[in-house]
């Protein structure tokens, strides 16, 4: 079977020139410019030609210098080799400019963009990549504006300006961050990122249930069980300790990744790929949410951190209370567990159930949708019949695969359970799928919000999570506990999902 279904993009992104704010920082040293790269050396016209990247910072640095690391970094973290001929025409297109924590500093980029953009004859298209700390969002912006920077919406040029997570650190200021971006940009201007819905498996969610009937016509109550979403990761907090202890697994983790996750899973059909349908079919589901309360919250909710234990090598590993940077009175979770419903009419009476933590046994995310039980007749009259389930793997074994009951070959009657799978990386080869980040960065160039955050995802998945938050504000009433690192996590979210009668499944 060789056909192949191939919506196109409408058409090729303008040339352009991206700035990334905080470019001696990790995120563009491990994923802004080695991805730009990527989409340079990629072909195929995948970056628009003639565009620039202009790494905006605090620290003094001249352009040859900055060429240089991002050369080192590009070869440290880009999935592609560096092919040298490709990295001297990414390079030509790189620059520098220090100045980010001055007023005086925007002007001079101002400056710096007009001049580029004359020598490499593009027009002032712009891209404002602000990986800063959440603070510094509404000063930046405000500069932007006040240098002149920030064009209008029906400008006959583009001025987008993306915005990483976390948006904000609980509802309130997350509203707030809301509300400064509105200030001095249109909401088409904002682009809120989340590289988890750049992950290939996360995007082709769409794509597996409504491309696929057999799978759509079971999608819901009547027929699924239960649903699990796991991620999982293996290291501790290692360098990021002093950040992760002002946030914790809930925030980090749950607030984006998760429920946009979540949302893609289980929502309705859009009434078109247009992003703003995709939004507010996503939107929907998080309106449907039943609230974690102070009431339901012991019953619904686990909060842990690890403690000394193995790592995956099985070799020593210190607690989450003796990393260095973490506060000695720290009462953050390394650990979540959740169980809530879908409250509408496809999904009501459906338990999900969601973990994710840092130094657990293995660095694993999937999804796991178990189907109903077989009738207790037949093959299921005097010994229990598996279920069918769905495992849509999203790292790192990329794929997904559906467990079956078949006959094993023989001369008697023997039931066995069999693995249909289907691996990205056996079926489209190695290198197959571009780090999140690359589809991103273009689909920002494109102008394309389908896979970003609207403000009020943003603000309802806060909502959500704000219940928890006040409900773990007393300690008592969901304490918090310890479990070993290198383990799947602690016995209390066993219990969580043992006493809706499910386990949780290894991924």
């Amino acid at each position: 079977m060789d056909t192949l279904l191939t919506i196109q993009r409408a058409q090729a992104a303008p040339p352009c020139t991206v700035v990334i704010f905080g470019a001696s920082g990790d995120l563009a040293k491990r994923k802004l410019i080695p991805s730009l790269y990527n989409l340079v050396a990629c072909g195929e016209g995948m970056m628009p030609a003639k565009s620039a990247v202009v790494g905006f910072a605090r620290r003094e640095m001249s352009i040859d210098e900055f060429r240089k690391s991002a050369h080192d970094w590009t070869v440290k973290y880009s999935r592609l080799k560096v092919n040298e001929d490709c990295w001297k025409k990414f390079a030509d297109s790189l620059d520098y400019l220090s100045g980010l924590d001055r007023p005086e500093g925007f002007k001079k980029l101002k400056a710096k963009l007009e001049a580029i953009e004359k020598a490499r004859g593009i027009p002032p298209n712009r891209v404002f990549y602000l990986a800063i700390p959440p603070e510094a969002i509404g000063e930046s912006v405000e500069r932007l504006t006040e240098a002149g920077l920030i064009n209008k919406p029906d400008a006959p040029n583009f001025t987008r300006v993306v915005v990483e997570k976390p948006i904000g650190h609980d509802l309130p200021s997350a509203l707030e961050v809301n509300r400064t971006l509105v200030k001095y940009l249109h909401e088409s201007q904002i682009f809120r990122i989340d590289h988890y819905l750049g992950k290939e498996t996360v995007q082709n969610l769409l794509a597996l249930r409504f491309s696929n009937d057999i799978f759509e016509r079971l999608w819901g109550a009547r027929n699924v069980d239960h649903v699990q979403i796991t991620v999982a990761e293996a290291e501790g907090v290692g360098t990021r300790a002093m950040y992760y202890d002002n946030s914790g697994a809930l925030r980090d983790m749950v607030q984006n990744h998760i429920l946009q996750t979540l949302s893609l899973l289980t929502m309705e059909a859009p009434v078109s790929l247009d992003a703003a349908a995709i939004r507010d079919a996503k939107l929907n589901v998080l309106r449907s949410l039943r609230p974690i309360t102070p009431q339901n919250a012991r019953a619904n909710t686990v909060r842990a951190r690890y403690a000394a234990g193995v790592d995956a090598d099985g070799k020593p590993a210190r607690g989450y209370m003796d990393e260095q940077g973490i506060a000695d009175n720290s009462r953050t979770e390394t650990y979540v567990a959740l169980k809530t419903h879908i409250d509408n009419w496809r999904w009501s009476g459906i338990p999900f159930f969601i973990r994710t933590g840092k130094g657990l046994k293995a660095r694993a995310s999937s999804i796991y949708v178990q189907f109903k039980d077989v009738p207790q007749i037949l093959f299921n009259r005097e010994s229990k019949v598996p279920a069918n389930a769905l495992i849509i793997r999203i790292q790192p074994d990329e794929g997904f695969s559906f467990d079956v009951m078949t006959k094993r070959p023989g001369l008697d009657l023997v039931l066995q359970p069999v693995r249909m799978n289907l691996s990205y990386q056996a079926a489209f080869g190695a290198g197959a799928s571009p780090d999140g980040y690359e589809r991103l960065l273009l689909d920002v160039m494109d102008g394309d919000h389908t896979l970003f955050i609207s403000a009020p995802f943003v603000e309802k998945s806060w909502e959500f999570v704000q219940g928890i938050l006040d409900s773990w504000k007393d300690g008592a009433r969901v304490p918090i506990v310890e479990y070993p690192a290198g383990s799947w996590g602690p016995k209390e979210a066993d219990e969580l999902i043992g006493s809706a009668g499910r386990v949780w499944h290894e991924p």
